[in-house]
């Protein structure tokens, strides 16, 4: 008995170690629950790209009507300077180009372009109530000389118009090379010129080129350079008020001009063929008498289009070296063509452009493609061509900007100033044919 419970013992021992080392039993697991959808992390997720704020808010697709005088050449030159605003905000542009003023006026009495280039300002004094104030739809006059601001402003000082384009014609041309044959530094002030020329006098030389045959616009050439003449000694606002009329074309100032050229212009001694080369001589052959084979004259006074002009004639000539322009000595300003921007429009598409054109980006491409200058301060230094680079310098260092007087006269005052000025060279009394000239300025005054 002893012994069967020893064995009984044993047993239910053994049972439990062989219980305290089976594994307890998992506990249940709960009911699986759908997996919570992924977020992606934030840096991964797509989002819509910023508007550009040049955009001023224009979308993809949306038109902008535009007019121009450009054509040809320059209209390849005005889509190049557009190209960037275009790819940037996918605007697409419907141009029209016309060089008739009474095509204008119908298109803005009936449906004005979004924005106008114009080579004038007149559209301030014509279409004032339908023009929108540059500032309120994008314009930055900050970017302009102050000038530039005052021609674009209305009686009112609202501010109209931009500058996009300037052509300044207070140049003259002359060959480097000739100048340092003969030992000549390039004048600074009006009384080194004047030194200059009497200089070039006493060395047997020709000053000056001053053929202004053009057909029936014979005299422009001469026009010029008494505008400049009148920068010299006058100054900007005295020009502008020839133009409006404010001072008549007969005033003591516009006669000292006539003096000093008709002194240069008629005497073989200073111009080519003297009075008579003046009158008959045309203009392109008037360039082309300083940098011929066998110069006939040391300078020419002619806008920017003759450095084009000399390369054609001349090939084998570099600028530079062959051929160069200074600016006129003394100006106070400069005078020439320009063209300027104008809204009709406050959509987006047409702020859009306004912006583009008067801030960084605008500057940039109208530098790159090479459309003359812009007036846009920012262009300065943007310029790859060494002389666009070089009349910028002088655009931004001017004390004023003038329009060419004979394009901006026009009519029949501006027949009267030719015929003014080839009575004087030719040795008419130059009191008279200025007074002449006057009672056309007054009369096209009158009839505006």
């Amino acid at each position: 008995m002893k012994r069967l419970f020893s064995l009984l013992t044993l047993v239910l021992v053994l049972a439990l170690l062989i219980g305290a080392c089976t594994p307890a039993p998992a506990p249940e697991a709960p009911a699986a629950e759908a997996p919570a959808e992924e977020e992606a992390p934030a840096e991964e997720m797509e989002e819509e790209p910023a508007a550009d704020p040049m955009c001023m808010g224009a979308a993809e697709g949306d038109t902008l009507t535009v007019m121009y005088q450009w054509s040809g050449a320059e209209e390849e030159k005005i889509n190049a300077v557009f190209k960037p605003l275009i790819d940037k905000c996918g605007i697409e542009i419907v141009a029209e180009s016309t060089r008739d003023a009474a095509v204008l006026d119908t298109r803005v009495k009936s449906t004005p372009p979004d924005v106008l280039f114009w080579p004038s300002l007149a559209p301030i004094t014509l279409y004032p109530d339908l023009l929108k104030p540059l500032d309120t739809v994008g314009g930055v006059k900050d970017n302009y000389a102050e000038y530039w601001v005052s021609l674009g402003s209305g009686p009112d000082g609202t501010w109209y118009d931009a500058p996009v384009k300037a052509d300044p014609k207070t140049l003259i041309w002359y060959s480097p090379a000739q100048f340092e044959i003969y030992g000549y530094d390039v004048p600074t002030t009006f009384e080194g010129l004047d030194v200059l020329v009497e200089q070039m006098v006493a060395d047997g030389l020709v000053p000056w080129s001053t053929g202004m045959e053009s057909g029936d616009a014979t005299g422009w050439t001469g026009s010029d350079f008494i505008q400049d003449l009148l920068l010299v000694s006058e100054g900007p606002e005295y020009v502008n008020q020839l133009i409006s009329g404010d001072v008549s074309y007969d005033d003591a100032g516009v006669v000292a001009a006539y003096e000093q050229w008709v002194k240069w212009a008629s005497d073989p001694t200073y111009a080519v063929g003297g009075a008579t080369g003046t009158v008959e001589t045309g203009f392109l052959d008037a360039i082309y008498k300083v940098f011929q084979p066998e110069p006939e004259a040391m300078m020419v006074k002619q806008s920017g289009f003759a450095g084009g002009e000399v390369a054609k004639q001349f090939p084998d000539l570099e600028y530079g070296v062959d051929y160069d322009f200074f600016g006129f000595p003394g100006a106070k300003g400069l005078q020439g063509g320009s063209d300027f921007v104008y809204a009709f429009s406050d959509s987006p598409a047409a702020k859009a452009m306004v912006t583009f054109l008067t801030t960084q980006e605008g500057a940039d491409a109208w530098a790159a493609a090479g459309f003359d200058i812009s007036p846009n301060m920012l262009s300065s230094g943007k310029y790859t061509d060494v002389s666009l680079a070089k009349k910028s310098d002088m655009l931004l260092n001017a004390s004023g900007f003038t329009p060419d007087m004979g394009d901006a006269i026009g009519g029949t005052f501006g027949a009267a100033e030719w015929a003014a000025l080839i009575k004087a060279v030719q040795g008419g009394d130059i009191e008279a044919a200025l007074a002449e000239a006057a009672v056309e300025q007054a009369a096209s005054i009158a009839a505006k």
